[in-house]
């Protein structure tokens, strides 16, 4: 067996689609390419937002954690005087204030506090769990439960226009952040309320956006695979190891292997020669130990 196009997609998702709703029809043509469904994502993206959605295919699957908790760069339109209850521009208007006093030199004095290690409340329109119930199936009943703040690393904040009422920002920030929470806030501190009312993905870890392939390409045109990206090329800047004929053998059978070096890391990705992805390694010892194992390519 191999897994010939096991790698990532790097999807420019549209607006109005959610991420199942992408996942799905590229399934449809993976199914097409290889008889295999198996397709996923590495962190989704809002129904209105659009932008760097990345697509695990084949063993690519169980490679979604690495990629997924990486650093993020958003451009967000964020429009003051008006909130709404999902705090972006899919929800109801809950709350409308005058915003035209508003100047550029008051959003830049308030930015500064959301910048650095903060901590943010999710909104309650997410899928966070409490008690085993998603918080946006609650919020769909009318409650609103007491989240708790999480830490987030909000690395850069750049004001790209300004045009009252609406501030678009450049937001480079850790995995989990909430950018229609940072809306919200950055509202709040204006004293006339916020909402998100326009949000592009443009990078997540080494994919950008400006490297996205379209999903009317993905539909249309039969020669979609070429533009799968192999895990080599995704993974690159982690610790990887290079293996031999027999140690690949050997990790393939699920025995322990020889350490290369005194390498510190938790795991390290293990490559052939010519940079097939072989296995996921973690040390015993003096020894690496067989975390995950992936077939060979042809």
């Amino acid at each position: 067996m191999t897994d010939q196009y096991m790698g990532f997609l790097n999807v420019n998702k549209p607006l109005d689609y959610t991420s199942h709703d992408i996942v799905a029809r590229v399934r449809r043509r993976y199914r097409e390419l290889t008889g295999s469904k198996k397709v996923g994502h590495a962190g989704t993206l809002d129904p209105r937002a659009t932008g760097v959605l990345i697509l695990c295919l084949g063993s690519a699957t169980r490679l979604s954690d690495y990629v997924m908790h990486t650093t993020k760069t958003y451009r967000a339109q964020i429009t003051l005087g008006k909130v709404t209850d999902t705090y972006d521009a899919e929800g109801e208007f809950v709350e409308e204030n005058d915003a035209s006093h508003v100047n550029l030199a008051d959003i830049e004095a308030i930015l500064p506090q959301f910048a650095g290690n903060i901590q943010q409340i999710p909104p309650m329109y997410s899928a966070i769990k409490i008690d085993g119930k998603k918080l946006y199936d609650l919020a769909r009943e009318g409650k609103t439960i007491k989240r708790k703040p999480r830490d987030v690393t909000i690395s850069n904040l750049t004001i790209i226009e300004w045009v009252n009422p609406t501030v678009t920002l450049d937001v480079v920030c850790s995995s989990g952040t909430y950018i229609r929470s940072l809306a919200y806030d950055i509202g709040q501190a204006l004293n006339v309320g916020a909402y998100l009312s326009g949000l592009e993905r443009s990078a997540s870890g080494n994919f950008d956006v400006s490297d996205s392939i379209s999903l009317d390409t993905i539909m249309s045109d039969d020669s979609w695979h070429e533009q799968i990206i192999r895990p080599h090329t995704v993974l690159q800047h982690l610790q990887s190891v290079i293996l031999n004929d027999d140690q690949i053998t050997s990790v393939q059978q699920g025995k322990f292997i020889p350490r290369l070096s005194e390498q510190s890391e938790e795991f390290v990705f293990a490559f052939t020669p010519d940079q097939q992805l072989v296995a996921i390694l973690t040390p015993r010892n003096n020894m690496w130990k067989p975390h995950k194992v992936f077939l060979r390519q042809t």
